[in-house]
């Protein structure tokens, strides 16, 4: 498979309920959505040569990584998953060992959509989990309970879908340092090869971020754990998980050798990827040019649905990508290089960006060993305050 293989990601935006601490563009929508919108997609991915060559745009025609992410992609009929690959692999060449995976709600996943997953190539499945104590995930909107989880791994497994990836957050409302460390038991104890864990996040974007930011007590936010407790648990996680071989590679991401998430690292990577669908993200370079772009599409399903096309366009040049190079490198374990940095943007550019990681170990938050930048256990905690350091103002946007 050539270098410039492209991954690809699918948003399927359709969830059975909201849950509260979610801020992507998904909801509740009528079934019969699904048909028009994975018809609206299909379209996507039959122009989308013509759209990356209009814009001047390289666009590989070969493909190595596949996500459907969500809302809940298991929600969709056979037939649309059957439809929904069969416009990719009429467009695009899908690598034989391509990485393809499918994000599941616990107890979504219809013994027929399965069958069609598999037979579609799926060979990787990301269950939205949150949390093993069924009052947590009931209390956060989630529907499923422990045993239906651990159910569902069963089947994965005996459909032959074995790089399985279980998430968790730290931090939901009324959750406590004892209930955490029975999610980590059940997790650990499910033999997964990959977890995702996340510390929640309060914004303006989910119900309960509103209920918490303007000191409400819907979806019980007075029963969030403090920062510091959230931060612990983390801490935790971090140190059971990898000492039961699931070593982080990433800042929310753990998994044993071999089952790291390819699609993944591609993001933090920098390397190309095609978006589809309602308030999905491409990142694709310019055929002649030092350009990248990145390109969003409308988060109005109605508007997509409509036959709405447009994309929030932002053209970064090498100073933003330099700035990326940074920020995204920097979440994972590996780190950032300052060679490869000089090599790829020139000494006079990537100059003051290594003197600002200097200061940073000087000051904690980075690390710099083999020859190479890595957030410290400090800076994992304050990651966002570590990457702001390297960002300037957008360039420009259309």
């Amino acid at each position: 498979m050539p270098d410039r293989a492209i991954g690809i990601y699918v948003s399927v935006p359709f969830c059975r309920s909201k849950c509260t601490y979610c801020n992507f563009a998904s909801d509740v929508y009528p079934a019969s959505e699904h048909k028009r919108y994975i018809a609206r997609v299909t379209e996507e991915v039959t122009g989308a040569a013509d759209w990356a060559a209009a814009l001047g745009l390289e666009l590989s025609h070969c493909v190595d990584t596949i996500y459907l992410g969500g809302g809940t992609p298991s929600l969709l009929e056979p037939d649309l998953i059957e439809r929904l690959f069969g416009a990719i692999r009429q467009e695009f060449h899908v690598d034989p060992d391509a990485e393809i995976t499918v994000e599941c709600a616990p107890g979504q996943i219809a013994q027929a959509t399965l069958d069609a997953m598999v037979k579609a190539g799926v060979n990787r499945v990301s269950l939205g989990v949150q949390s093993f104590i069924d009052k947590e995930a009931h209390e956060s909107g989630r529907l499923h309970s422990r045993d239906v989880v651990l159910d569902d791994l069963r089947r994965l497994k005996a459909s032959g879908i074995n790089s399985l990836n279980v998430d968790l957050i730290a931090g939901l409302a009324g959750q406590t340092f004892a209930s955490w460390d029975e999610s980590l038991d059940v997790l650990l104890g499910s033999g997964v090869p990959h977890a995702s864990v996340y510390m929640l996040e309060v914004d303006e974007d989910s119900r309960l971020g509103r209920e918490l930011m303007a000191g409400g007590a819907r979806y019980r936010a007075g029963l969030v754990p403090t920062d510091d407790a959230i931060a612990r648990m983390y801490d935790t996680a971090v140190s059971r998980l990898e000492s039961d071989g699931l070593m982080q590679y990433e800042i929310s991401n753990f998994g044993r050798a071999g089952f790291e998430s390819r699609h993944n690292l591609r993001y933090w990577q920098r390397r190309p990827y095609l978006g589809l669908g309602l308030d999905a993200s491409s990142m694709l370079r310019e055929r002649e040019a030092k350009f990248v772009l990145r390109a969003t599409a409308t988060d109005d399903l109605k508007g997509y649905l409509g036959g709405d096309t447009a994309r929030e366009t932002t053209w970064l040049g090498p100073e933003r990508q330099l700035e990326e190079a940074w920020f995204l490198g920097l979440r994972t374990t590996g780190g950032v290089d300052p060679l490869e940095l000089e090599r790829e943007f020139g000494g006079e550019l990537a100059g003051p960006t290594v003197r600002v990681a200097e200061r940073l170990v000087g000051e904690g938050s980075l690390a710099y060993e083999s020859g190479r930048y890595r957030l410290t256990a400090r800076g994992r905690m304050v990651s966002n305050d570590v990457f702001q350091e390297f960002l300037a103002e957008p360039e420009n946007v259309s």
